[in-house]
């Protein structure tokens, strides 16, 4: 843990989970590895103590992603609890909870907040946050130990899938010797690392690589490259026999090409209330652009090296706002905001 009050939070929540006795636990709307690994993991640790605890997640986020689908999810729920206001609620890899589907759960007896994003608001009665966690995931390991539960093959494997998608397959600056020392423990614990890694990033389906093909297609570079972006839009969703989630890993191949500051993926929403709006991720190469400020600046929010927002903006506005933001950080200039050039 990174800091005193790090430490007193993690001895509060400890208390809590030990004390209490009904839980809810939820995470982010669009969950993703983190999230769902970090939920999973809670779910099967507050059950094994002899908890009562149910998972929700948003009917609008189910189904989930293709990849994430081995998860087992009994105790899920949709829609709160009648008895809310008597459990502790556990947030879990949610760095805002005003932005978010699970708000609805706003009223829990105690909010527990257990996350890693440097940019959390602070929402719980407790916030265990620890930005120098490699994942939630990881501080859940960390809680598992502070409470001597041993992983389960099923916990060792969500909270594996957790560790890895957050640390990119090990590659990110957030890869510490801590994230390594967890994953030998996870595998001794059972986890079957190939048997992960084929669900997660093989048996790809075909509309997946095409709907990469009509991202890559569309590829801009502005500023001499130092913007890396790509577009996709419901028709091409449609096209391409795509779910919204074969969108994931696009921005990864943004994000390596050759004098990348920034990679953007654009994706218009097809459906629900934000329909024709977009949702924006971005992701930094190095640490000589922040992007959880850009996004932060269109009600978004994530790491200093990956961040996303939903934003109205149409394609010329949203382009503008990008490099300004971009140059902004790459180029201060003391009369204000530096200009930007064509690529």
């Amino acid at each position: 843990m990174s800091s005193p009050d790090v430490a007193a939070a993690r001895r509060e929540v400890l208390d809590r989970l030990r004390r209490d006795s009904s839980f809810v636990l939820a995470t982010h709307e669009g969950p993703d590895g983190d999230a769902l690994g970090s939920l999973v993991a809670m779910h099967g640790l507050l059950t094994s103590l002899g908890k009562r605890s149910e998972m929700f997640i948003s009917q609008q986020d189910l189904p989930l992603p293709r990849e994430y689908r081995m998860f087992p999810l009994e105790g899920l729920i949709s829609q709160p609890p009648p008895d809310v206001a008597e459990r502790t609620v556990v947030f879990l890899d949610c760095g805002n909870i005003d932005r978010n589907s699970a708000g609805v759960l706003r009223d829990g007896a105690r909010l527990l907040n257990i996350d890693h994003h440097h940019d959390n608001t602070m929402f719980g009665t407790i916030n265990l946050v620890d930005p120098a966690a490699s994942c939630t995931a990881e501080i859940v390991w960390d809680l598992m130990g502070g409470l001597g539960v041993a992983p389960t093959p099923g916990i060792a494997e969500a909270l594996y899938v957790g560790l890895i998608t957050d640390t990119g397959r090990f590659m990110y600056e957030n890869t510490t010797p801590r994230a390594h020392r967890m994953a030998a423990e996870l595998i001794e614990a059972g986890v079957d690392v190939p048997l992960v890694y084929k669900r997660l990033y093989e048996d790809v389906p075909a509309a997946k690589l095409t709907l990469m093909a009509l991202a890559l297609a569309q590829l801009r570079r502005f500023d001499e490259g130092e913007l890396t972006m790509a577009s996709l839009s419901a028709e091409d969703f449609r096209s391409a026999e795509a779910e919204e989630s074969y969108s994931e890993g696009i921005i990864d191949q943004l994000r390596a090409v050759d004098g990348t500051k920034v990679a953007v993926l654009v994706r218009e929403l097809g459906a629900g209330e934000r329909k024709g709006q977009h949702k924006v991720s971005l992701r930094a190469t190095d640490d000589d652009v922040d992007v959880s400020v850009i996004a932060r600046a269109q009600g978004g929010g994530g790491h200093r090296r990956a961040a996303g927002f939903t934003t109205p903006l149409g394609d010329d506005e949203l382009v503008s706002f990008l490099r300004g933001a971009i140059a902004e950080q790459l180029h201060p200039q003391p009369e204000g905001r530096a200009a930007a050039t064509p690529a």
